[in-house]
């Protein structure tokens, strides 16, 4: 198992998220639905960075600044 960061997930892979940013970040992430330990697809990657994740029938879009600081596992 390889830990990346968000920013490098490829389209249309499940991963696990291992490890979220701390602080406010962490509890608004938390409040949409993502802990770590999540099992998420993704969905899409736009133009620009931004990564449009889906969890159960929810689809979350993650800005690229974010999505750098957030940790996963395929």
């Amino acid at each position: 198992m390889i830990k990346q960061t968000l920013d490098k997930v490829r389209k249309g892979t499940y991963f696990t998220i291992a490890n979220l940013p701390s602080g406010v970040l962490k509890v608004q992430l938390i409040r949409i639905g993502i802990t770590e330990g999540t099992k998420v697809f993704c969905l899409e990657r736009l133009p620009g960075g931004t990564i449009i994740l889906q969890k159960n029938r929810q689809e979350i879009a993650i800005g690229y600044d974010l999505a750098k600081e957030i940790s996963f596992i395929e």
